[in-house]
C-alpha cells in the first residue's frame, strides 16, 4: 500500500515531530545494520540532525528541509545543502561545490510504502525550480546502498573499507534532469 502524503517545506511547528523521526530512524537503522551497540555514534548522529534542522529553521544555515506529513504528523524528512565532510574527503574535494541530498528518513513503520520516493521526487523538483542542476548523496549503510544503486545507478565513488574491512562508503553524483518526472 502506498501512502499519499503531503510534502512541504519544514516549519518551526515541525521540529518536535521531525526530532522524533530522527531519533526513531537513526536508532532503527543502526540496529538493522548490526551497529546498535554504538550508542555514542547513534546519539551524535541524532544530535547532528537536530542541530541541522534547528539551524535551517533559524536561517543560520543554507540547508533546507522538506517534510512528509500523514494525518498531520511528520513521518519523513529530506534535506539539501552543502556537501558534507565525508563526501569532500572521499572525493578529494571534487564535489565540494555540489550540494548534497541527505537526511532522508521515514519512520520504520511507514517504510517501503513509497514515501521516501515521494520525498526524493519532491526535492528533485524543488532543486529544478531553484535552478540546481546536480546533486550528490552518500551512504555507509549497506541497506541504503542497495536502494541507492537501484534508484541512482552505480556510485560515482566507492571508498573501500571506509568504515572497516568490508564496509565501504558510497557516493553518487546525479543530474537533476535525469530524475524529473515527465
Amino acid at each position: 500500500m502506498k501512502y499519499r502524503v503531503c510534502i512541504a517545506k519544514a516549519g518551526l511547528d515541525d521540529l518536535i515531530d521531525a526530532f522524533h523521526v530522527f531519533e526513531t530512524v537513526v536508532r532503527d537503522t543502526f540496529e538493522k545494520e548490526g551497529l546498535g551497540h554504538l550508542e555514542e555514534d547513534i546519539t551524535g548522529e541524532i544530535l547532528h540532525k537536530k542541530r541541522m534542522l534547528e539551524e535551517a529553521m533559524n536561517g543560520q544555515s543554507p540547508v533546507f528541509f522538506l517534510v512528509a506529513r500523514w494525518k498531520g504528523q511528520v513521518i519523513g524528512t529530506i534535506s539539501f545543502g552543502p556537501c558534507g565532510k565525508i563526501i569532500r574527503s572521499c572525493t578529494d574535494g571534487a564535489l565540494e561545490d555540489i550540494g548534497e541530498l541527505g537526511s532522508l528518513f521515514v519512520l520504520p513503520e511507514m517504510q517501503n510504502q513509497g514515501i521516501g520516493s515521494q520525498l526524493i521526487h519532491a526535492m528533485i523538483h524543488e532543486l529544478h525550480r531553484r535552478g540546481i542542476e546536480t546533486f550528490c548523496l552518500d551512504s555507509g549503510y549497506k541497506r541504503a546502498q542497495k536502494r541507492w544503486v537501484r534508484k541512482f545507478g552505480e556510485p560515482y565513488r566507492i571508498a573501500k573499507d571506509y568504515w572497516g574491512e568490508g564496509s565501504d562508503h558510497m557516493i553518487w553524483l546525479c543530474k537533476v534532469s535525469d530524475f524529473l518526472r515527465k
